[in-house]
């Protein structure tokens, strides 16, 4: 890419990767046919269709011009061992183990894998587990569970984690009797999984009575009155987020559609304090970023990552870039994951002015970042050294492009889209 050059134009954001593959592992406890609309064409989600492929289930594909569609049908899933060589492809497979207990009652997986990004043990998941009668042993890498009926159980976390409290929901929706969820993560991703269960015959209360208080209640049901339905995958909020960013570091006015606009209540607060304009339209779902005036954005003095609905850690290394492009300085607090600042390597050496000490980083910004090949070691950051490259003098290149494909449709047709000189490297 060749940076140095405003983002000026309209974007469609893709589907959640997020709330898409706990819904397709939710399909699993189906025994019928499932249809989801809005499907991001991402690499993740060809992992989990191929998990699900291996257990027995017929997944097929069809794009139109506007989103891709997947049909699941679960009805012959036979076979709870599920190949290595998927399951340690990401980080989301883990939550097929409470989908397969509560269809199968047993499973077999791997320690799942994804991007390094700090310790992400599955403690949690495994405690939920056991909470509601699974019977779990590990060998090395390996993790064998089995239930003879799992039975519904109050369970208390001692922090909330999104991929635990979905597994824990996924086991719970078929055992007998009726689990609680204390501690329960609230992410918009959390609430998706839920709902699309219950249209498919499920007993989930997560009303606004429980939610505010970190309660979620299952009442489980027969497997038989689960039936198929066709949902429509929510929008991404990373992914708006994260062009977003996009534009207020290179600058430049930008219209993001199909937008979820609620769920990004943090991300407008820290852009609008920066100094850029923000429009909102909720009717069209639309959200306007005009950055334009280079000589109002600054930074602010402190900004921490938390759990929904304060600023997400995926968006910390985007807003990292942003911060190397505004006038004085910021501090962050990444109060979620260990080792999110693997990006700050790669953009020191473009330029940046950025130290960490321990979970915090400070930025001082206002600096000429230069263009470099620089390699991106996981999914965020991946995609926020593109951004960086497009707001840098010269040209950039990004290795290891994968990472970013497991979570952006099209990161290079997007910013395309927008005015940006980039493309893919095998291209002409």
């Amino acid at each position: 890419m060749e940076g140095k050059r405003a983002l000026n134009g309209r974007i469609k954001i893709q589907g959640s990767k997020n709330a898409a593959l706990p819904i397709l592992a939710a399909c699993m406890l189906i025994p019928g046919k499932c249809t989801l609309k809005g499907c991001p064409d991402i690499t993740d989600i060809g992992y989990m269709c191929s998990l699900l492929k291996s257990a027995g289930a017929e997944v097929s594909i069809s794009d139109t011009k506007t989103e891709m569609q997947l049909e699941v049908d679960t009805r012959h899933v036979r076979e709870y061992r599920l190949p290595e060589k998927y399951v340690s492809a990401m980080r989301s497979s883990v939550v097929m183990m409470g989908a397969m207990l509560g269809r199968l009652g047993e499973v077999h997986v791997n320690y799942p894998g994804g991007c390094v990004i700090g310790e992400r043990p599955i403690n949690l998941h495994l405690f939920g587990l056991e909470k509601l009668g699974a019977q779990i042993w590990t060998e090395g890498n390996h993790i064998r569970a089995y239930a003879d009926e799992l039975k519904g159980a109050v369970i208390d976390f001692p922090f909330s984690s999104v991929g635990a409290t979905q597994n824990v929901i996924l086991a719970a929706v078929t055992a007998r009797g009726t689990t609680v969820i204390k501690n329960a993560a609230a992410e918009p991703e959390v609430t998706e999984l839920c709902i699309f269960l219950n249209r498919a015959g499920a007993d989930i209360d997560f009303s606004k009575v429980f939610m505010p208080d970190g309660k979620i209640v299952i009442h489980g049901v027969e497997l038989s009155r689960l039936h198929g339905v066709e949902y429509s995958i929510i929008s991404d909020r990373i992914v708006a987020g994260t062009y977003m960013f996009g534009a207020l570091a290179a600058g430049g006015t930008v219209t993001l559609e199909n937008v979820p606009i609620r769920q990004l209540g943090s991300v407008c607060d820290i852009i609008t304090k920066m100094g850029a304009g923000i429009t909102t339209d909720t009717d069209k779902n639309e959200i306007t970023v005009a950055a334009a005036d280079r000589e109002r954005i600054v930074n602010i003095p402190y900004i921490e990552t938390d759990i929904y609905p304060a600023f997400p850690t995926d968006l910390q290394s985007p807003l990292l870039v942003a911060a190397c492009m505004a006038n004085g300085t910021l501090k962050v607090k990444e109060k979620i994951f260990s080792s999110r600042f693997r990006i700050v390597e790669e953009l020191q050496r473009m330029g940046a002015r950025i130290d960490v000490d321990g979970d915090t980083a400070v930025v001082t910004g206002g600096e000429e970042l230069e263009g470099r090949n620089v390699i991106a070691r996981e999914l965020r950051g991946g995609a926020a050294l593109v951004i960086a490259g497009l707001c840098a003098s010269g040209i950039t290149t990004v290795a290891d492009s994968g990472y970013i494909r497991r979570g952006y449709q099209d990161i290079v047709g997007d910013f395309t889209g927008l005015g940006a000189r980039i493309r893919y490297m095998n291209s002409p």
